[in-house]
C-alpha cells in the first residue's frame, strides 16, 4: 500500500507525531522509511532543523547529495522515533556514546520524572532505513536487500565470514538462487547478533537473547535480536519476541504495517516458533 502523501507536495506545516506507548517486555518496535520516497526539499529543511550543529557539521563533510540526503533522513527517524516514547521534542533529544561505542540517549534530568530506558538501534541499505526500539533491554537490528548481489562466489565468501556449522548449512543446498536467499537471510541475522546451526535452526547467542527474522516490504529481509529481561512474571513462556512494526515518512505520514502482507515472518524464537 503506497501512501497518498507521495503523490502530493509537503505543505510546509508538518503533522504532529503521533506517541506511541513504548515496547512491552519482550516487545520490539521497528520503524522504516524509503528514503527515495522523501524528495520534497521543503520537508528536508524541516528535517534539517532537528539537527544539532555537529550533526549537520558532520553531514557536510560527506561526499555527495545522495549520501547527505540519506544521513538528514537517518537522523530525522532516529530523533522522530525515539520522540515518540518520551515527552521531549526530537531537536531536543542528546546523544553520547556508551561503553561500546553504541549511541544512546543523555536524558535531560526533569523534577519528578524518571528517564525513559528506551534501547534503540539502526540498520540501513542504500533503499531503507530502520530503527529498532526496545524498553529495559538491549536491540540489535539488520536490514538487507534481497536482491544484493555477491561480489564473490557465495561459498568462498561463507567460508571466510561465516561459522563452520553455517556453511555446512549452505552447502547442503543446491540451487544457486535459494543459496544466495539463504545466505542473505543468514547474514541478517548474524549482523544482529545470530548465529545459525548447521540443521537449519536458529540459536541465539545465549539463552537470554531472542529474535526475529522477516521480510519486508517484499524487498528486504530484516532482523531483529533483543535481551529479555529480568521480568519473568511479565512475559509470557513462549520466548517469543512480539513486534510491531511502522512505515514512516516523518511529519507526513505513518502506517502500521503490522498483520498486512508488508510484513512476512520467516522465523522467530530459538525453536523456530513463529513470531507475530
Amino acid at each position: 500500500m503506497q501512501f497518498q502523501c507521495f503523490a502530493r507536495k509537503f505543505s510546509g506545516l508538518p503533522l504532529p507525531l503521533v506517541s506511541i506507548v513504548p515496547p512491552c517486555p519482550r516487545e520490539a518496535h521497528f520503524w522504516y522509511v524509503m528514503p527515495d520516497e522523501v524528495e520534497d526539499k521543503i520537508l528536508l529543511s524541516q528535517y534539517a532543523k532537528l539537527l544539532s550543529p555537529e550533526e549537520k557539521e558532520d553531514i557536510s563533510r560527506m561526499g555527495g547529495d545522495k549520501l547527505q540526503k540519506h544521513a538528514l533522513i537517518t537522523r530525522t527517524l532516529v530523533r522522530t522515533t525515539l520522540a515518540r516514547y518520551s515527552q521531549e521534542r526530537p531537536e531536543s533529544l542528546k546523544f553520547r556514546k556508551n561503553k561500546y561505542g553504541k549511541p544512546e540517549v543523555e536524558w535531560q534530568p526533569r523534577a519528578h520524572q524518571v528517564p525513559p530506558s528506551l534501547h534503540f538501534n539502526l540498520s540501513h541499505t542504500s533503499s531503507l532505513i530502520a530503527c529498532g526500539v526496545t524498553i529495559d533491554s538491549p536491540v540489535g537490528i539488520d536490514v538487507e536487500e534481497k536482491q544484493r548481489k555477491m561480489r564473490n562466489d557465495i561459498l568462498s565468501f561463507a567460508k571466510r565470514y561465516l561459522s563452520s556449522q553455517e556453511v555446512e548449512y549452505l552447502c547442503a543446498l543446491k540451487d544457486p538462487e535459494i543459496q544466495r536467499q539463504e545466505l542473505l537471510k543468514l547474514w541478517t541475522l548474524k549482523e544482529s547478533d545470530i548465529v545459525l546451526e548447521a540443521s537449519g535452526n536458529i540459536a541465539g547467542v545465549s539463552s537470554t537473547w531472542q529474535f526475529a527474522l522477516f521480510e519486508l516490504a517484499n524487498s528486504h529481509y530484516a532482523a531483529i535480536c533483543m535481551e529479555q529481561n529480568d521480568n519473568s512474571n511479565e512475559v509470557d513462556s513462549s520466548g517469543m519476541i512480539k513486534l510491531k512494526a511502522w512505515k514512516t515518512i516523518p511529519y507526513i505520514e505513518d502506517e502500521c504495517i503490522s498483520g498486512t502482507d508488508s510484513i512476512v515472518k520467516i522465523i522467530g524464537s530459538a525453536n523456530g516458533a513463529g513470531v507475530f
